[in-house]
């Protein structure tokens, strides 16, 4: 795609990390094939194609509209696009600058912007706890919609306490702990039946991912920086092997550290090394399901899987979940039709766009609910909220599964 940059953006950061992006394009098309929004609303500007398009004409120095705003809004950064697109085109690095350049030139409304203020705010928020605590004693009382958003509570779990000499750290995430905190203890317990200690760092909390995709770019680099601080003592000692996401929306933006902090002489190094380090769960699952064979009564009974967009297309990690505990005797299975397009959680989209995104999760139900799952499985704390919110089946971790079915020694 030929590019002719405006002065305010030509020799910028953002201007040349655009422009190789947008010269990668080829005008093919093949990525409306496999986008939601576009599937839904049948419009080429709700498409990766027409998104690109409106990206370029703001590098070129057309003044963005709310129309473009709305746009870009709309995309749910799943990146499906990025796995159909055969040049390579990296999409959601694009639409991020997108997204920034635009929102610096369009004002949003006081209730946008109130809206999504409190989100990323609240979220990232050490209150968060507290007040998903006070709405779930209260659950009974509260309106459907945002009954949705409060999952019922849940133990946290026993944490296990030997120590061993393989050691990986873990992100506790920001609102997992709170909505769905045995998800990182039955993590911890599944590594420890491996032989693996899982460790936390306490000053490590959001991984950036909530304030960067609303906008408020500084402020996602700014928990990124101090996630780097908190675990880089474990890794300049070389004390851990591995630092483990157990949610893929928290992984595949730590793995993009070293990209999103390349322009920061005092981070840029240490977030490369971070991102080297990153390993989803699922990656340790051959050596999990290895010293595990034998320890594990799988439950009778389907458990339909669905692989979230950041684990597929994001970290591009296809089939290992399926794959590992399908040797360890799950009946774990895929949903046959469209196992590649999003359930419409995509962090705070399906706040922010109620309609799309309960659209695109009854069609995911639909497709998983035709397996008649006991149980349906994915790995981001996200995907199984919104999940749970359109169905009375119930939508867990697979590494709960996992750890349920744990023989006791």
């Amino acid at each position: 795609m030929q590019t002719h940059l405006s002065p305010e953006f030509a020799g910028t950061a953002d201007g040349q990390d655009a422009e190789a992006i947008l010269r990668k394009c080829v005008h093919c098309g093949f990525c409306t094939a496999t986008c939601p929004t576009y599937q839904l609303l049948g419009d080429e500007l709700d498409g990766p194609r027409g998104r690109i398009y409106l990206i370029k004409q703001v590098l070129e120095g057309e003044q963005p509209t709310g129309k473009t705003q709305l746009h870009l809004d709309r995309c749910l950064t799943c990146r499906n696009c990025e796995s159909t697109c055969p040049s390579g085109v990296q999409y959601g690095h694009l639409v991020d600058i997108g997204r920034r350049i635009v929102e610096a030139k369009v004002p949003r409304g006081a209730g946008e912007q109130a809206l999504r203020w409190s989100l990323k705010e609240g979220l990232t928020s050490p209150l968060f706890g507290p007040a998903m605590k006070l709405g779930q004693a209260v659950r009974g009382l509260l309106p459907g919609v945002l009954k949705a958003k409060v999952p019922a509570a849940q133990p946290a779990g026993r944490w296990p306490t030997r120590s061993h000499a393989r050691k990986v750290l873990m992100l506790a995430g920001c609102v997992q702990p709170s909505m769905a905190p045995n998800i990182n203890a039955a993590t911890a317990r599944v590594l420890d039946a491996a032989g693996i200690q899982a460790l936390l760092a306490p000053a490590a909390g959001c991984c950036g991912a909530v304030k960067f995709h609303l906008n408020d770019q500084a402020g996602g680099l700014e928990q990124m920086r101090r996630n780097v601080d908190a675990w880089w003592p474990w890794v300049e000692r070389g004390e851990i092997e591995a630092i483990v996401m157990n949610a893929s929306g928290c992984g595949v933006t730590v793995r993009e550290y070293g990209h999103h902090l390349k322009h920061d002489p005092q981070y840029a190094d240490k977030a490369a090394r971070i991102s080297g380090l990153t390993r989803d769960l699922s990656e340790l699952l051959p050596a999990i399901a290895g010293a595990l064979q034998g320890k594990v009564r799988a439950p009778e009974g389907v458990l339909a899987y669905h692989p979230p967009c950041t684990l597929q297309h994001g970290q591009k990690l296809r089939g290992g979940v399926e794959t590992h505990l399908q040797a360890l005797g799950f009946d774990v299975r895929v949903a046959p039709n469209e196992a590649h397009l999003c359930c419409g959680s995509a962090g705070t989209y399906s706040v922010l766009h109620p309609d799309i995104a309960g659209q695109l999760r009854d069609r995911k139900l639909g497709h998983l609910g035709a397996l008649a799952p006991r149980a349906v499985l994915s790995a981001n704390i996200g995907c199984i909220t919104h999940l749970q919110s359109g169905t009375a089946t119930p939508v867990r971790h697979w590494v709960e599964v996992l750890d349920e079915a744990i023989v006791a020694a």
